[in-house]
């Protein structure tokens, strides 16, 4: 992931978005919809309508960048449509990993370390 500076905060746009815009229009959707800076230093992300594709336009004091990632499988987890919601730079990684941003959970466990736990006597001995 690219490191983003310290202090910028993630702005999610509720509800889904044309994702044919580019630089000019997410900008435009950002001061219009948003009454947000697009030239701030923040991100702004944006989901489409089927919910697998997501960009995110950031100002990186030089110009303007704008950052696609689709989702082979599944959908991006995404607020109902009520206006912006801020998240944590952590939670837009857990977002771009596909990963449910809003409460993350382990989706597995070791089983070795569970089986080896199995194996041991309350006073600390193994069984075997």
């Amino acid at each position: 992931m690219i490191p983003f500076p310290n202090g910028a905060r993630v702005w999610l746009a509720a509800g889904h978005t044309d994702m044919r815009k580019g630089f000019d229009g997410l900008a435009l959707l950002v001061q219009e919809t948003l009454k947000r800076d697009p030239h701030s230093g923040h991100l702004f992300v944006f989901r489409g309508r089927r919910g697998g594709l997501i960009e995110i336009l950031w100002h990186d004091r030089q110009g303007m960048c704008l950052f696609a990632k689709r989702l082979e499988r599944g959908r991006f987890l995404w607020p109902s449509p009520a206006g912006v919601v801020t998240i944590s730079p952590a939670q837009l990684g857990y977002l771009l990993e596909g990963i449910d941003w809003r409460m993350p959970q382990y989706t597995w466990r070791d089983r070795g370390i569970l089986n080896r736990a199995a194996l041991l006597r309350s006073d600390g001995s193994r069984m075997l």
